[in-house]
C-alpha cells in the first residue's frame, strides 16, 4: 500500500479544511468589525480584502495540486473495492427481486453457438450455478457432462474475456448477467474490474463507451465525475450491457430489423473497444431473433456467444413444487408436465419469467391445472399477466386495490413512450427508467410549470405585507417583488436544475471546482448589487441601496461560490467514508438538505450583512422571500408540484407506492431509478389501462 500517497492525501486535506476554517473566520471577523461602525471607505474595503485574499489563496494553493500517476492507480484500486460493494448490495436486491422474493433459482443451462469470423475461446457448455455435473437439460457427451464450469468460471476461462448471452423472451438473460456480476464480485482480486450493469435504451450511440461508463457511476452511485473517469480509465469497470434488442422497434411485420441502426451502432463501437491493445472485455445481452438478424451483417467480434437453454420439465417440476405451499393443488400441472415432457405446455413453460409468473399468481389460491388448456404464447401470457396484479396485491397486502395498482402502473408506462431519439438515427424502443424528478411531464408539461411558476411566486409574495413595516418600505416591497418575478420565470424552465448533492469530503482536486464556484458566485453577488441599486434609484434612495447591495452582493457571492464548490449535481454524494448506491429517492432528499442549507447560510449572510444597513425589520421582512428563492432551484419542488397536478392519476405518497410495488415484485430498483419487473409486464401494461379478466375465485 502507498503509505506516503496516503500521507500525502492527508495532508492536503487538513490544508483543505484548515484553509477553510480561516476564511470562515476572517468573514466574521469582518462582519463583526463593520457592525462596530466607525470606519472609513479604506478601512472598509481592507476589512474586506482579507477574506478575499484568503479564500483567492486558498483556491489557488488547492488549485496547484495534481494527483500523480502512481497515487492514482493506488487510489483506483482502492475505488474499486467500493464501488464493488455498492454493486454487490444493489444487484443483490435486484436478483432478490427478480427471483420472486425468493432464495430458490433454477439452474440455467447454456451452449457455446459456433459463428463465423473471429471469435473467443470458451468452453463447449456452462451452467448458471456452481455444480460438479449437470443433472438434466442439455444432451452433451459423458465426457462433457461433468465438471461443467458455473457461469463465472465459464467467464474467467473465455478469451478474449467478451461474453453475449442469448435467448429467448423470459429465458433468464438478466438473470444469468445478474448471477455473473455477483460471483465475479464475491471472488475479486484487487485489480480485477468490477462489472457494471448498463440498460442500453439509455445509451446515446454517439457517445463512446468510456463516457457511458462514467456517466453510469456518476448517475446512480454517486461517484464524482473525476473519480468516475479515473475508474474507467485504469480499466477498474467491466461494461454488463443488457438488453441489445430494446434499442430498435421491429418491423412492420413483427420481426427484429436486420438494420436496426442503434444495436448496430453498438456493436461497432464494441468491435473498436480495446483495453491495453486487446479486444475489452465486454458482457452483452440479446435475444436470439434479434441478434441473428443483426448477425446476418456481422456480430460483435472476438466474443463468445451461448444461447440460453429452456429450462428440462424436471427441472420446471422441481421449481414449482418448492414453491408451492400445497403441492396437492399443482398436481394436475405437474403431473401434466411430467407425462408428457416434449408436449406444448412444457415448452410453454420452459423460462424463468413464466415459471416465476406461475409460482406467484397461484402461490396462495386458484387451480394452476387450468394452465394446460392455453395451447399458445399470447394466450398464456395474457392469462398470467391478467392475475398478476391481483396475486401480487394479495400476497403483499396493503390498502391499495388491484384497480389502483394497476391503473397507477399504467399510468406510470407513459413517462417511458417511444420518442424520437435526435442523436443517433432510428426511432428508440421504450424506455426502461422512472426517475422520480423527471416524472413530472406526465402531469402535463404545460400545466406543470405554469402552477410551479405561480405557486413559487406567490410564495414569495405573501411577504409583501412585511415590507410595509419597515423604515424602508419602498425599497422592501420593490426587492419582493423582483424576487418573485425572476423565480417564477426561473421555476418556469422546461429543464428544472438536476438534484444537487452536499460533498462532506475533498475530492482529488478541489481547487477547481472552488475556483469555478468562487468566479460565478461572485459575479451573481456583483449583479445583486447592480439590481439594489436599480431599485435604489427608482425610489430616491440610490446612495443607500448601492453600499447595501455591494456588501450584501460581495458576502452573498462568496458564500454561493463556497456552495458550488462544495456541489457537483448527482456527483456530489461523496460523504465520509464512501458513498452508497444512489437510491430513487435519496436523490431528492440530497437536493432538499443542500438547498435548505444554501438558503440558511445565505440567510445568516444577509441577515449579518443587511441589518447594519437596513435594520432588523428589513431582515425579516426579506427573509422568507430569500429561503423561497434559494428553494426555486430544488427539484423536489418540481416533483412536488408534479404530485398535486397528478391528481387521482398516482398516488400522492408515490416513493411509498413504487417501494411497495418493488416488495411485491412488480417493479424493481436500478440505482436512482426504477424499472418493471420484466419488459413483457411493462408492454402489457402499456397495452391495458384498465384490469381484465378478473381471476374467479378459489
Amino acid at each position: 500500500m502507498d503509505v506516503g500517497g496516503r500521507r500525502q492525501r492527508r495532508i492536503w486535506r487538513t490544508v483543505g479544511w484548515c484553509g477553510g476554517i480561516v476564511v470562515a473566520a476572517s468573514v466574521i471577523y469582518t462582519v463583526l468589525q463593520l457592525r462596530r461602525g466607525g470606519l472609513g471607505p479604506s478601512d472598509t474595503a481592507g476589512l474586506w480584502g482579507l477574506p478575499v485574499g484568503l479564500a483567492a489563496l486558498l483556491v489557488s494553493v488547492l488549485a496547484l495540486r495534481k494527483p500523480e500517476e502512481g497515487n492514482t492507480a493506488v487510489l483506483a484500486r482502492e475505488w474499486a473495492a467500493t464501488l464493488a460493494a455498492q454493486i454487490a448490495a444493489g444487484e443483490g436486491r435486484v436478483h432478490h427481486q427478480l427471483l420472486g422474493d425468493d432464495t430458490k433459482s433454477i439452474d440455467l443451462r447454456f451452449t457455446l453457438r459456433p459463428a463465423a469470423g473471429r471469435t473467443a475461446s470458451a468452453p463447449p457448455a456452462g451452467r448458471l450455478l456452481p455444480g460438479s455435473a449437470l443433472s438434466t437439460g442439455l444432451l452433451l457427451p459423458a465426457s462433457l457432462a461433468v465438471g461443467v464450469p458455473d457461469v463465472a468460471e465459464y467467464w474467467r476461462t473465455s478469451r478474449p474475456r467478451r461474453l453475449v448471452i442469448t435467448g429467448p423472451a423470459g429465458s433468464g438473460k438478466t438473470v444469468t448477467a445478474l448471477v455473473l456480476i455477483l460471483a465475479l464480485i464475491k471472488d475479486r482480486a484487487e485489480s480485477d474490474p468490477v462489472p457494471v450493469r448498463i440498460s442500453l435504451v439509455e445509451w446515446d450511440t454517439t457517445t463512446e463507451l468510456d463516457a457511458l461508463l462514467t456517466e453510469r457511476l456518476v448517475h446512480a452511485y454517486g461517484w464524482t465525475r473525476e473519480r468516475a473517469a479515473i475508474l474507467v480509465g485504469h480499466g477498474l469497470v467491466l461494461p454488463v450491457l443488457d438488453g441489445l434488442d430494446e434499442m430498435d422497434p421491429m418491423l412492420d411485420d413483427g420481426t427484429p430489423d436486420p438494420d436496426a441502426p442503434r444495436a448496430r451502432a453498438v456493436l461497432n463501437r464494441l468491435d473498436h473497444y480495446q483495453l491495453q491493445g486487446e479486444p475489452g472485455p465486454v458482457v452483452l445481452t440479446c435475444r436470439t431473433a434479434h441478434l441473428d438478424a443483426l448477425a446476418a451483417r456481422g456480430s460483435l467480434r472476438d466474443a463468445a456467444r451461448v444461447d440460453l437453454a429452456p429450462v428440462p420439465p424436471a427441472d420446471a417440476v422441481a421449481y414449482l413444487g418448492d414453491r408451492a405451499a400445497d403441492p396437492a393443488r399443482w398436481r394436475p400441472l405437474t403431473d401434466r408436465l411430467t407425462a408428457n415432457p416434449t408436449g406444448t405446455l412444457a415448452a410453454l413453460l420452459s423460462t424463468p419469467w413464466r415459471l416465476c409468473l406461475t409460482a406467484t399468481v397461484y402461490h396462495r389460491s386458484g387451480n394452476p391445472g387450468e394452465l394446460t388448456t392455453h395451447t399458445t404464447e399470447q394466450a398464456l401470457d395474457d392469462h398470467l399477466l391478467a392475475r398478476f396484479i391481483p396475486a401480487a396485491t394479495t400476497l403483499h397486502p396493503r390498502t391499495y386495490t388491484t384497480e389502483q395498482v394497476h391503473r397507477w402502473l399504467h399510468h406510470l408506462t407513459g413517462a417511458l413512450a417511444p420518442t424520437p431519439v435526435t442523436t443517433a438515427p432510428g426511432p428508440a424502443e421504450a424506455g426502461t427508467d422512472l426517475v422520480l424528478h423527471e416524472l413530472w411531464p406526465l402531469a402535463g408539461r404545460t400545466r406543470v410549470r405554469v402552477i410551479d411558476a405561480t405557486l413559487t411566486a406567490g410564495t414569495v409574495l405573501l411577504t409583501l405585507p412585511l415590507a410595509w413595516t419597515t423604515p424602508e418600505s419602498a425599497v422592501a416591497a420593490a426587492v419582493i417583488g423582483l424576487l418573485a418575478v425572476t423565480t417564477a420565470r426561473g421555476t418556469a424552465t422546461a429543464h428544472p436544475t438536476p438534484p444537487l448533492h452536499l460533498k462532506l469530503s475533498m475530492t482529488a482536486a478541489p481547487g477547481r471546482a472552488l475556483a469555478v464556484g468562487l468566479r460565478g458566485g461572485l459575479a451573481v453577488g456583483l449583479m445583486g448589487a447592480l439590481a439594489g441599486a436599480l431599485v435604489g434609484a427608482l425610489v430616491g434612495a440610490l446612495r443607500g441601496t448601492l453600499i447595501g447591495g455591494l456588501k450584501t452582493g460581495s458576502a452573498i457571492g462568496l458564500v454561493l461560490g463556497l456552495m458550488s464548490g462544495l456541489a457537483e449535481g448527482l456527483a456530489g454524494m461523496t460523504r465520509w467514508q464512501f458513498p452508497e448506491e444512489a437510491r430513487p429517492w435519496g436523490l431528492l432528499r440530497g437536493d432538499l438538505v443542500f438547498q435548505a442549507t444554501l438558503g440558511l447560510v445565505l440567510g445568516l449572510v444577509y441577515a449579518e450583512v443587511a441589518e447594519s444597513e437596513f435594520g432588523w425589520t428589513f431582515v425579516l421582512a426579506l427573509g422568507p422571500a430569500g429561503l423561497t428563492v434559494a428553494l426555486a432551484g430544488a427539484a423536489a419542488r418540481r416533483y412536488a408540484v408534479f404530485l398535486l397536478c397528478s391528481g387521482g392519476r398516482l398516488p400522492f405518497r408515490l416513493v411509498v407506492f413504487m417501494d411497495w410495488a418493488c416488495e411485491a415484485g412488480l417493479l424493481r430498483y436500478a440505482g436512482p431509478a426504477y424499472q418493471f419487473r420484466h419488459r413483457e409486464l411493462q408492454h402489457w401494461l402499456t397495452l391495458h389501462p384498465d384490469p381484465v379478466d378478473p381471476p374467479p375465485g378459489p
